[in-house]
């Protein structure tokens, strides 16, 4: 998943992003501005999941919203 894609289109996913992490504040979503380690630590700290867990988790769900497009 290119992740330049991803910041480019980072405000329209958004609506996503909420629905697979809910505990997410839009506030949180919108600093996150598409970069990707800052994601990845922001589903890890919210979640309490080791990094290698976050990075797959968000790794999974792009690829799939890639797919469905």
């Amino acid at each position: 998943m290119n992740w330049d894609i991803i910041k480019g289109n980072w405000s329209q996913m958004t609506g996503e992003i909420k629905s697979k992490w809910g505990d997410l504040t839009d506030d949180e979503i919108a600093e996150a501005n598409g970069e990707r380690e800052k994601f990845v630590g922001l589903i890890q700290e919210k979640y309490g999941m080791a990094k290698s867990d976050a990075e797959a988790q968000v790794d999974r769900f792009f690829a799939e919203l890639k797919s469905a497009a």
